[in-house]
């Protein structure tokens, strides 16, 4: 494979942005085999953002002959107050994420946390000394990667949360830093403090953050409306019903999104539309409407652009793009609904 087809991988879509493209470029040329990551909390069941958006772009990395790391992060998720931080549910679910990546994403590796501080003697040192380049501010206006604002009451910890993402990625020795777009103020934080500190600065590369199936929201989480409106409106494991678990069977992909807010001719924030671009053309080259003859017989298209100009038109009714669009996921989804069938982690 050659550079232009390792970049192609990279840049494709879920990609929203790649920095920057020149230092991409510029490491597949030097480098075999760099090292990735992409850092998770592990805060809940899993859903077609968390596992399948992001497996799928993990997949695309290692189809790019890239090193691929998911890391677990436990002590960022008990800071969080994630799963009440209660450690023996976060070693619980722990175990439940890495099944769920090495199952849907072959070849991946998988870092705890706790692990990597217990083998890494100068993280502490690093935390601090990373930690002088951060003003209070700059810490308050970077809460918004864990999903938290400064409206919200915060105890000290969780203002450690920052740095400590940041030093996870020195500690890793990472050339490619992976995330969706909601970690973005803390990745740019780090390209902008590691060269000042003598640590190589890592590319960044940030993937769509999925909506949830419900109408768009904005809950104040930044200052930027359009990224507030991103934040806000995420699919979330908090919201089940308007995310689709790893777990539903086809009967319950099917009810949700029948439900999903989807306005007549309207592309703009449809979370439908968002799930025929993003999850059914990463996996399908082509998409199928089913329908009677008398509205107008199924069609195929082999473009979500397609999809989007008849959908505008309004030649595409909401209901049979629902329908459609529910079979394509249930065929993504079933393997993964499938291997954990009555072992599904009680939360």
């Amino acid at each position: 494979m050659d550079v232009a087809e390792r970049i192609a991988l990279v840049t494709r879509e879920p990609t929203e942005e790649v920095i920057t493209l020149d230092e991409l470029k510029a490491l597949f040329e030097t480098k075999a085999r760099p090292r990735h990551y992409i850092g998770l909390e592990i805060s809940g069941i899993l859903h077609l953002g968390s596992l399948v958006l992001t497996g799928f772009k993990i997949n695309d990395f290692i189809k790019a002959g890239i090193d691929c790391t998911v890391f677990l992060a436990d002590w960022h998720t008990y800071i969080n107050d994630k799963l009440g931080g209660d450690w023996d549910k976060i070693r619980q679910v722990s175990q439940y994420y890495a099944e769920a990546f090495r199952l849907f994403c072959p070849g991946v590796n998988i870092v705890m946390g706790s692990d990597l501080y217990k083998k890494t003697p100068d993280y502490w040192e690093n935390f601090v000394r990373f930690s002088k380049h951060m003003t209070l501010a700059r810490t308050m206006r970077s809460l918004t990667i864990m999903g938290r604002s400064e409206k919200d009451a915060l105890d000290l910890g969780q203002l450690l949360y920052p740095p400590m993402q940041s030093v996870d990625i020195r500690a890793l020795d990472l050339d490619i830093v992976h995330s969706g777009m909601d970690q973005r103020k803390i990745h740019m934080l780090v390209r902008e403090v590691f060269p000042k500190m003598g640590w190589k600065a890592p590319v960044l590369v940030h993937h769509h953050l999925l909506p949830g199936l419900s109408e768009p929201v904005k809950m104040g989480l930044d200052e930027d409306a359009e990224e507030d409106a991103r934040i806000s409106s995420k699919m979330s494991k908090s919201k089940p019903a308007s995310g689709i678990l790893v777990h539903d069977d086809e009967k319950a992909i099917r009810e949700k999104i029948a439900k999903a807010f989807c306005p007549v001719g309207v592309a703009e924030g449809n979370p439908v539309l968002e799930l025929v671009r993003y999850v059914v053309f990463h996996e399908f080259s082509s998409f199928t409407i089913e329908r009677p003859a008398k509205y107008g017989g199924s069609t195929t298209y082999a473009s979500y652009a397609e999809v989007e100009r008849d959908y505008v038109a309004k030649k595409i009714h909401p209901m049979d793009l629902k329908g459609a669009t529910a079979t394509y996921v249930n065929r993504i989804i079933e393997p993964v609904q499938r291997h954990f069938r009555g072992k599904e982690p009680r939360l």
